[in-house]
């Protein structure tokens, strides 16, 4: 379904009835990565999934999509819905603009589950990896594309996931030149939202991998200490609905439902 917003098209799905689940994907991803969970997760909940600014077939917003304004394309979904309160699952950038999101409107969520992925700021250091990385896409974003998306699993799982990883990058080269730029430009500048993980009212769950190649698995661990964030660790890489995909179904169920 399509929601216009600020002049522009919003595209997001909407099926199943019960306690709103609202699912977001991260970069170069688009809101077809939930299409193996739908069938489980829509038995008892209503389940949004929405394609993020530059991403899928919902259309940009310009040259910069912070999370804040990525955030205000979902609170304007939600509101068309009429949805008040929901849980969300954000993956990698997905839930940097979940955590957005809730930072203005925590009385909104019944839940947050960050999948790879993290509520601390860049370091300086990954501010200057997004600067190479836009200078690569405007090189050759199509080179750019199947390097990335090649480099966010496990290196063993390389071989055991290629038709998954081909239908990735056919799913990742669909996103827009633009639309790449504007939430690397984004996510360089976003805001650390860690006291979120200490100070806000609903349920938290973290999702992390001991291998994941984009994020510091002892960074996360630090984030969850002295807070009521439930830990679930996987082995493998940042991809974990796809390297660890019945045991992130597992955890993820028991999550919403709890």
């Amino acid at each position: 379904m399509i929601l216009e917003h600020k002049g522009i098209n919003i595209f997001y799905t909407d099926q199943g009835k019960g306690n709103a689940l609202v699912l977001l994907h991260g970069f170069l991803e688009n809101s077809s990565m939930w299409s193996p969970f739908i069938p489980s997760f829509s038995k008892k909940n209503r389940v949004i999934c929405i394609d993020l600014l530059g991403h899928g077939k919902s259309e940009c917003l310009g040259y910069l999509h912070t999370m804040e304004l990525m955030a205000e394309a979902v609170e304007a979904v939600l509101k068309h819905l009429k949805i008040r309160r929901s849980t969300f699952i954000g993956h990698s950038m997905g839930g940097y603009v979940a955590l957005a999101f809730a930072e203005k409107n925590p009385d909104a969520l019944k839940g947050l589950c960050l999948m790879n992925s993290t509520s601390n700021a860049d370091t300086p250091e990954k501010k200057k990896n997004r600067d190479r990385a836009i200078l690569a896409v405007k090189q050759n974003h199509k080179a750019f594309i199947r390097m990335a998306i090649t480099n966010l699993f496990r290196p063993k799982n390389r071989t055991i996931f290629s038709e998954e990883i081909k239908e990735l990058k056919n799913e990742a080269l669909k996103t827009p030149l633009q639309g790449i730029i504007a939430a690397l430009e984004g996510m360089k500048i976003r805001n650390d939202r860690e006291a979120l993980l200490h100070f806000t009212p609903f349920k938290k769950m973290m999702i992390l991998s001991r291998r994941d190649p984009v994020l510091d698995y002892n960074s996360l661990i630090t984030q969850t200490k002295n807070t009521q964030v439930q830990v679930v660790e996987f082995s493998d890489g940042h991809m974990s609905h796809i390297e660890n995909k019945k045991d992130f179904s597992y955890n993820a169920l028991r999550f919403i439902e709890k």
